[in-house]
């Protein structure tokens, strides 16, 4: 039988200065070596693929956060829009009061002469 390694394999073992025999079985020691860097291999896949969707995570945060602010500044400027038009009513009950009231004046001034 042959060993198999991947590419990613191979780089690793080199870059530890380890060579491991083309056929099976492998020695103690050997496969020890082989679990170790291919753990290894794991281990970055699972911390490029934490690190993505950390990455993704925080894209979709941000993304909400940004429409929060959009509607959140439309609310603000509702609540502008809305405050005028109740100081506008307001001014217009107050001038209607007022001539309700000076009319009311009048006619019980005239009925008591």
């Amino acid at each position: 039988q042959q060993l198999r390694l991947t590419e990613e394999e191979k780089r690793l073992l080199a870059q530890e200065g380890v060579t491991l025999p083309n056929a099976l079985p492998l020695t103690q020691a050997e496969e020890r070596i082989l679990k170790k860097v291919r753990r290894k291999i794991r281990n970055k896949q699972s911390a490029q693929d934490s690190r993505r969707r950390k990455k993704e995570y925080l894209d979709g945060l941000e993304n909400r956060v940004a429409a929060c602010s959009a509607q959140n500044q439309e609310l603000r400027n509702r609540v502008q829009e809305l405050e005028k038009l109740n100081g506008s009513l307001l001014r217009q009950l107050q001038a209607l009061i007022k001539q309700t009231s000076n009319k009311a004046a009048q006619t019980s001034t005239c009925a008591l002469v």
